[in-house]
């Protein structure tokens, strides 16, 4: 929490409403908290776990790509519900409108094995390692 203040200066507090803090694609005053889709990075032994909530979401609406060898990017959008002119909207929080996420892999990451899945509303990309190549200890025979 205390990047907050440095990466917004001393704008006071932390909106994540705002959209001219989220709104990445310029174009949208849509964009709400979603728009920084939250996302969980673990490391095992065996490689890399992305996970990501983007709840009422279809998989169709959702983009995993590699940009320059080593750069995981996820995005997508989630629409804006048509108006009806007999409706009245009272309150509107859930998140909509455009996200894009992206992470600097590490130089052991597979980038050709990487595996994503969507299941109930979370995107779980998988990044294999290149396994740890162990030291090779010879040993020398002392003479004498």
């Amino acid at each position: 929490m205390s990047l907050i203040p440095s990466l917004l200066g001393n704008r006071g507090i932390f909106d994540p409403f705002s959209s001219d803090i989220w709104a990445p694609f310029g174009s949208n005053n849509e964009v709400s908290s979603f728009a920084n889709a939250r996302v969980d990075w673990k490391e095992t032994p065996e490689g890399h776990v992305f996970k990501a909530d983007l709840p009422g979401l279809k998989k169709e609406e959702v983009k995993v790509e590699v940009e320059e060898g080593r750069v995981l990017q996820i995005s997508g959008e989630r629409s804006v519900e048509k108006e009806d002119k007999n409706e009245k909207w009272h309150r509107v929080e859930r998140g909509r409108g455009k996200f894009l996420r992206k992470f600097w892999l590490p130089e052991n990451a597979k980038v050709d094995e990487i595996k994503a899945n969507m299941e109930n509303g979370v995107l779980t990309v998988t990044v294999p390692k290149v396994p740890e190549k162990k030291a090779e200890v010879k040993t020398i025979e002392i003479s004498g």
